[in-house]
């Protein structure tokens, strides 16, 4: 119930019983559930489109086109070791092999939940609870060198990212990332379509 003790018992509760379920789902170590879809618009502005491609550097955590309509799938496996987990987010490109994303949640930090992108990069997170779903916040960047850990002043970060999972229904939820720049707007803004799998296909701790 790692989720459920960030956003408290009271707002949890108002979460529709999908999220819940989704949410509240302990893997046995190693193990993985996955949610395939495809993704619905994915629009960028110039210079998030410039971001997006500076962002290789680090293991590419953002979406490198503007590509629609191309299958995706997420896959996320738990972390026995560090209590959290391991989120791999897989991208159809018309041309070419698809973007495969990785990155790691930890349920640590200032906020409770940190996610590291990749070279020494990181994201502290904050979770809000709606009637549909639940919207993860950044709070801010930081970087890991070593045991050291720098927090990001704010005109170094890229922006206020937000991540929305809300449900459709019938087994199925929206993803929507949104990237929005405090002087120059809404960076990037990707939308994907997915649905759970069969729970005959899981594996749960029991």
């Amino acid at each position: 119930m790692r989720f459920r003790m960030l956003l408290g018992a009271e707002a949890w509760d108002r979460l529709p019983q999908a999220v819940r379920t989704r949410f509240a789902k302990r893997l046995l170590p190693g193990r993985s559930v996955s949610y395939a879809g495809q993704v619905i618009t994915c629009r960028m502005r110039p210079p998030g489109w410039l971001l997006a491609q500076a962002c290789r550097l680090i293991g590419s955590p953002l979406p490198l086109g503007r590509d629609s309509g191309m299958a995706a799938v997420v896959t996320v496996t738990e972390d026995g070791a560090s209590g959290g987990q391991v989120w791999t987010r897989m991208y159809a490109r018309p041309r070419g092999f698809p973007q495969v994303i990785h990155s790691a949640k930890r349920f640590a930090g200032p906020t409770g939940l940190e996610e590291y992108l990749g070279a020494g990069f990181g994201i502290a997170l904050t979770v809000e609870a709606s009637a549909t779903g639940i919207r993860f916040r950044s709070h801010h960047y930081f970087l890991c060198i070593g045991a050291l850990r720098l927090r990001l002043p704010r005109w170094i970060a890229p922006g206020a990212l937000s991540i929305d999972h809300e449900d459709m229904g019938e087994g199925a939820f929206a993803f929507t990332l949104s990237l929005r720049h405090r002087l120059l707007g809404e960076l990037i803004r990707q939308v994907g379509h997915f649905h759970d799998q069969p729970t005959s296909q899981q594996e749960v701790q029991p």
